[in-house]
């Protein structure tokens, strides 16, 4: 997460036509992004994103839609090995998804109003602030 802080922070150009996805480094990012979210719990979202904007040369935009369907696909996947689970809490899981689809409808609001050039950096900003609070809260357990 600080590798992909610094990169989205430091003031390098948003590529103004995106380039042809390379799939062999996002399939070598995509697994490793998999392996540190599973070992870890944490941090697959705030990988995802810098990952294609490093690796798939996509606008900030474009990787944060492409992130969320990611997200998306993992989270349905998850749910549907645990669905045998007794005791699941579904008003507690419909309250979640009911909250969080309102966050996505006011986020895709905003992100017509907000510049990509912008984002960028600030979503950087985000992850460094995020992989410090990780790694503090890892030290002093």
């Amino acid at each position: 997460m600080l590798f992909a802080s610094y990169n989205m922070i430091k003031s390098k150009e948003i590529p103004q036509e995106e380039k042809p996805i390379r799939i062999l480094p996002l399939l070598i990012q995509g697994t490793a992004v998999g392996l540190i979210s599973g070992l870890v719990g944490a941090g697959g979202g705030f990988l995802i994103i810098p990952a294609l904007i490093i690796f798939g040369q996509m606008s900030m935009k474009k990787a944060v839609g492409t992130s969320l369907l990611i997200i998306s696909a993992n989270s349905l996947i998850g749910f549907l090995g645990k669905m045998d689970v007794e005791g699941m809490n579904c008003g507690f899981m419909l309250g979640i998804s009911a909250i969080a689809i309102i966050g996505i409808l006011i986020g895709a609001k905003m992100s017509q109003r907000i510049d990509g050039k912008k984002l960028k950096p600030a979503f950087g900003w985000f992850v460094l602030a995020m992989a410090t609070l990780i790694l503090l809260q890892e030290l002093f357990k």
